[in-house]
């Protein structure tokens, strides 16, 4: 994952209820949950979850999937999976293993 992508995906998850919506489609797995499902769940407004939504989409955390009138996010793991390695690149003298992130290093890590 490139800085660039990084700081877009960390800014996009820095604000409540764009990181509440994530973790929910986190623990959802990769099915995800229709926009106005999880608005009901984290009772925010559809507009504006649909808003916050679209931002985590930009940022690549997440995948949109249209189902007729209805749009269904999913958290986009592979992303996931980059901007954590990307943020543990460096990590335990740059041994992830000392972390137990081993699973987390890119094959193909860049550095800052």
């Amino acid at each position: 994952m490139k800085q660039s992508e990084a700081i877009s995906a960390l800014a996009a998850l820095a604000q409540e209820d764009r990181l509440a919506a994530f973790r929910l489609l986190v623990s959802e797995g990769p099915h995800g949950l229709p926009s106005g499902t999880i608005a009901e769940k984290l009772d925010i407004q559809p507009t504006r979850m649909s808003f916050h939504l679209t931002t985590l989409e930009r940022a690549g955390l997440l995948a949109a999937h249209r189902e007729g009138r209805h749009i269904r996010y999913a958290v986009d793991y592979a992303q996931m999976k980059g901007l954590l390695a990307f943020l543990m690149e460096d990590c335990c003298a740059n041994n992830p293993a000392i972390c137990g992130l081993e699973d987390l290093k890119p094959p193909h890590s860049t550095s800052l």
